[in-house]
Formats: C-alpha cells, sequence, structure tokens
C-alpha cells in the first residue's frame, strides 16, 4: 500500500471518527461505503474493517462521556444484551447474504435515520446550547429492546455499530436527550462491533494493512468529537447527522444503478 493511500485512509478515519463521537453512530455508516466505492474492497471486506473502526470509536469516546457523566450506563447494559444477540446472528448469516442485498438494507436504514431526525433538527433550530443535562425519565424499554435487536443485526450485516439506530429509538422513543443517547450509543457500540468483528476475522474478511492506519484516524478524531460535543448545539449535530447519512445513500443508490455493487 503507497504512502498517499495511508494517508487518506487516516484522513478518513479522522472524519469518521469525529461524526461518530458527535452524532452516536461509530463512523461505520461512513466507513462502509467509501471502503467498497472508492476502495473498491467487497462488500464483506470493507464491513469487517469497519466494525474494528467502530471499536476504536467506542473505546475512545466513552472514556470521557463516562467521566462527564452524560452516559447512562444503566441504559446502555439493559439495551446491550438485545443488540449483541442480534449482532452475532447477523454476522453469521452475513457471508450467505448477497452484496445487493446488504446494500440495499443500507439505503433503506440510512435514509430512515435522516428522516427521522429531519422534524425534531427543524424544531430545535432556535434552541440555545445547553451545557447540562435535563433530567429525563426512560420510556418504552421494550420498544428499545426491540429496536437493539434490529440494531445489532445492522451492526453485524452493515458495520456501522448499530447507532444509526440506537441514537433514533432512545432520542424519538425513549424520551432520552440527544447528548445522551449518542454517549450511551457509543458506549455500547464498541461490544456490539466486537461481537461481530470476530466472526469476521474469523472468515478472513478484515485486512489488517487497511484497517491499520483507518483505526489509527478513527482513534485519534474520536477524542477530538467527544472533546467537541458539549460545545456544539444539538440542531448542528442532528443535521450533520442528516446531511452525511442522505450523501451516503445517493451514494450507494447511484453505484447500485450503475452496476458498481454485484
Amino acid at each position: 500500500m503507497t504512502i498517499s493511500a495511508i494517508l487518506i485512509l487516516i484522513a478518513i478515519g479522522c472524519a469518521a471518527g469525529s461524526f461518530g463521537a458527535l452524532a452516536g453512530v461509530g463512523g461505520g455508516a461512513i466507513i462502509t461505503p467509501l471502503l467498497a466505492i472508492y476502495f473498491h474492497l467487497p462488500l464483506h471486506q470493507a464491513i469487517g474493517i469497519s466494525l474494528v473502526a467502530v471499536i476504536a470509536t467506542s473505546t475512545a469516546t466513552s472514556s470521557i462521556h463516562v467521566e462527564r457523566h452524560i452516559t447512562d450506563i444503566r441504559l446502555g447494559m439493559i439495551l446491550e444484551l438485545s443488540t449483541t444477540i442480534g449482532a452475532a446472528i447477523a454476522a453469521v448469516i452475513a457471508a450467505r447474504v448477497s452484496r445487493r442485498t446488504i446494500a440495499l438494507l443500507f439505503i433503506l436504514f440510512l435514509v430512515y435515520s435522516a428522516s427521522s431526525m429531519i422534524k425534531r433538527a427543524w424544531t430545535s433550530r432556535s434552541e440555545a446550547l445547553q451545557t447540562d443535562i435535563p433530567e429525563y425519565e426512560v420510556k418504552n424499554i421494550p420498544l428499545g429492546l426491540a429496536g437493539s435487536i434490529c440494531a445489532g443485526a445492522l451492526s453485524g450485516l452493515l458495520g456501522v455499530g448499530g447507532g444509526v439506530i440506537k441514537v433514533p429509538i432512545m432520542y424519538l422513543f425513549m424520551n432520552v436527550p440527544l447528548r445522551v443517547a449518542t454517549a450511551t450509543s457509543n458506549f455500547m457500540i464498541g461490544v456490539t462491533a466486537a461481537t461481530s468483528a470476530y466472526i469476521y476475522y474469523g472468515r478472513g474478511d478484515i485486512l489488517l494493512p487497511v484497517a491499520a492506519p483507518l483505526v489509527a484516524g478513527v482513534f485519534a478524531g474520536s477524542l477530538v468529537g467527544a472533546r467537541l460535543a458539549p460545545r456544539i448545539r444539538t440542531t448542528y449535530i442532528l443535521f450533520l447527522f442528516i446531511g452525511v447519512t442522505l450523501w451516503l445513500a445517493g451514494q450507494m443508490i447511484y453505484k447500485l444503478a450503475t452496476g458498481g455493487i454485484g
């Protein structure tokens, strides 16, 4: 691998790690399609490498969020059991699922995640910056458990950590403030991704020469994102979430339409 390719991977990792730390999605929603579309890796290998990067995001951000008492550890432990079950099942069957099917699932979940946030982003655009976590009471725990199984399956199939499902569910349906939802998601996604990554590694789908520089960038970017999160208004994080996910969905649709993913 050339020096320029390594530097590009580090830069992608930094951007994905920062975004993942801010939005609570692990950065896999950026890394998987970029590796598949622009580095021409088979989708299963892109997913396996992305899962390793998600672990790095979780490791870098969790210590900061837990230290600041932003993470809801109790809620994370409750939801993580369902998520891990879903991730393990999906990782086992992923090799039997066609790349087009996985890409279509990726597109559907990206569009869902973006659309579910649009209304909240628009209504919160005039809110002031909140430096303190407001009082809240977690609701709809059964719905959260069901959604976590789906998030785990998404992680195992697509290598995205499941945060694109967990954050909207906690924020929109479980009455969890966005900063807490993103911090709790980052706390959980490392365990979820590790469950799937172990299976992908056993199949030889994780290329260490690609994963190493990417993870280095992700770790650094995640630390920066986690420290910047309290200084950024909720509406900016929401619009960032929406913009990146819609852009990636458009890229995947284009590649499917032109035969770039078969």
